[in-house]
């Protein structure tokens, strides 16, 4: 509203400044200031002065808004009276001007006082035309033009009075809108930003309006807020998926392997339509992510059965190595006893089988502990060595810091043992076959690597490393490795399996940002 003010305020300046200049250049040739001049040329005076006031204390903000408008309509209204008297009366015309100070005056208070400016406005015409008919002898019938000029008044103040309450519903409205708006959008924003799925927006011509990291990620593309990328640069392959999905819609749900990433992704192209096609939404589904999501299922659900059957297996297996306990206490001859054997190393193969199944079962009772691998490691080897029956030599242990994880004490033995018994099965069984490397990266995350001579992995079965019930040993179960990640996985960290460059095989841990102090 200040700033409302302030222009008013520079028109009644302009036209102040304008009644000075005219009287002081053309003098008698106008019928301004007809019947006093000096009167006229005073009174202008008076109103520059009085309107340079106004633009001082507009510029100071006091006092109040309302009184300064009150202050500057009643000098227009007393001024511009004088001004018109000065000048022959209602016959100069110049009444007139009060409409734009009342009109004026309404669209910035926004209230009712209009009104009662029109009101003064009024009183102010009719007490002049009054005077003038007792004193310079004017014409009673021009009563009749005050009188219209006074409806005038009262009329365009309250044109203004209704326009304004309509401004005001208007911006009001507008400003709800806004907010809403940018609510909206804000979310959007943010469904958009934490959608696990790549989200590209194009118009019509294939510029990118908007994305998010999914994308990024997907497509091996970094988009700057200063390039106006289009889709032909960032994926040329998704351009040309395009381009067909504008002449046919109903092919636009396709599966591509993108060229740089090498990811799978799921396409799906949505239109943007609001008075014409605009453009297009295109989802691009990570397949490796929905088939995790499967895979997960899957083996939860396979868990669940797996652990209902080893329950029921428990019971009728510890009958059979009961019963065959048994009958090697009675004499019998070597093939029977060789055969009773058998029998207790499978029933023992068995039992080893439900134990493992039993242990993924409780993988979510994690019970956190901090550990400081400095101390934990080597105590840990040197109980693994008594109990397999090895050298010390074998394992080399190396640790660059302090490094303080967060884990399940259960669980991570159970880790250890699977990895490091792995890693004493395939080595060459020399000083420093097995090493246990472990350090912290940039990102403060622990890392711990355990390494062996052995022979690598062959490349065809790395996949299936960590798939229930895959060995690659006679006699194993399947489960430990597949264990170990699930393990892992409860304590938010990762296992994987990485080739070194110089040979043998490197299981590598990567402990999660919860795991740190």
């Amino acid at each position: 509203m200040w700033r409302s003010i302030y222009f008013f305020n520079l028109y009644r300046l302009t036209l102040s400044g304008l009644f000075v200049f005219l009287v002081s250049i053309f003098g008698d040739a106008l019928s301004l200031g007809s019947s006093a001049p000096s009167l006229f040329f005073r009174t202008s005076l008076v109103y520059i002065v009085m309107t340079l006031i106004s633009l001082l204390t507009i510029k100071l903000r006091r006092p109040r808004f309302d009184l300064q408008l009150a202050f500057q309509v009643g000098t227009d209204i007393v001024c511009i009276t004088v001004l018109s008297h000065a000048s022959g009366g209602i016959q100069s015309g110049l009444g007139v001007l009060l409409l734009v100070s009342l009109t004026a005056t309404g669209l910035i208070s926004r209230g009712k006082i209009t009104l009662f400016f029109a009101a003064l406005a009024s009183i102010a015409v009719l007490l002049q035309h009054s005077y003038a008919v007792l004193t310079q002898d004017a014409a009673v019938a021009q009563y009749m033009q005050a009188g219209l000029l006074s409806t005038a008044y009262f009329a365009v103040a309250w044109l203004a009075h209704t326009m304004a309450k309509y401004a005001i519903a208007s911006e009001n409205l507008a400003a709800l809108r806004g907010v809403d708006l940018a609510n909206m959008a804000e979310t959007n924003r943010l469904v958009i930003q934490d959608m696990p799925d790549g989200v590209l927006v194009v118009n019509e011509s294939g510029m990118v309006k908007q994305y998010n990291p999914g994308v990024e990620r997907l497509l091996g593309y970094t988009f700057s807020n200063t390039d106006n990328a289009t889709l032909e640069s960032c994926a040329p392959l998704l351009a040309d998926r395009f381009a067909v999905w504008r002449l046919h819609q109903g092919r636009g749900h396709e599966v591509l392997r993108l060229p740089i990433t090498n990811h799978q992704v799921r396409v799906r192209f949505l239109p943007v339509e609001r008075e014409g096609f605009w453009g297009a939404i295109i989802f691009l589904e990570d397949m490796q992510r929905v088939q995790a999501q499967a895979q997960q299922i899957k083996l939860a659900a396979l868990g669940r059965l797996t652990a209902n059957i080893a329950h029921e297996v428990r019971n009728p297996l510890s009958a059979i190595s009961y019963a065959t306990e048994l009958l090697q206490e009675e004499k019998h001859d070597p093939g029977q006893t060789r055969l009773f054997q058998i029998i207790m190393d499978n029933a023992a193969r068995l039992n080893h089988i439900v134990e493992d199944v039993l242990q993924l079962n409780r993988r979510d009772r994690v019970q956190s502990e901090d550990y400081n691998l400095t101390e934990k490691l080597p105590l840990y080897i040197e109980g693994l060595r008594h109990t397999q029956g090895v050298s010390q030599e074998i394992f080399l242990i190396k640790i660059t810091s302090a490094c303080v994880i967060r884990f399940d004490l259960g669980h991570l033995d159970q880790v250890l043992w699977n990895l490091c018994r792995n890693a004493l099965r395939y080595c060459s069984k020399l000083a420093g076959s097995v090493q246990l490397c472990a350090w912290c990266s940039n990102d403060g995350r622990t890392i711990l690597e355990i390494l062996n001579d052995g022979p690598p992995v062959a490349p065809e079965t790395v996949q299936q490393l960590f798939e229930p019930f895959f060995t690659m040993t006679a006699g194993g179960t399947g489960l430990g490795l597949y264990i170990a990640r699930e393990l892992c996985e409860a304590n938010g960290a990762t296992l994987e399996y990485r080739q070194p460059a110089n040979g043998g095989a490197c299981f590598r841990i990567v402990f999660g940002d919860q795991n740190e102090r």
